[in-house]
């Protein structure tokens, strides 16, 4: 996935270096996505550590 993403990034950078009206919408539309993508994958696998993190706290209160 990470070397798909690189590749994809260097496509895109050789691409603007080429075009000198810079990106369209549709490019940019594509790496709003990508980047959406990516974060709520982050958040998905790290949620539930973070939830499981706030819990033992919360249970090692007093009166918790």
């Amino acid at each position: 996935m990470l070397n798909y993403f690189v590749a994809l990034v260097n496509t895109f950078a050789l691409r603007l270096g080429r075009d000198d009206r810079g990106a369209t919408a549709v490019e940019y539309g594509l790496i709003v996505a990508l980047i959406a993508a990516i974060i709520v994958g982050v958040v998905g696998t790290l949620g539930g550590q973070v939830q499981a993190a706030f819990q033992a706290v919360s249970n090692a209160l007093p009166g918790g």
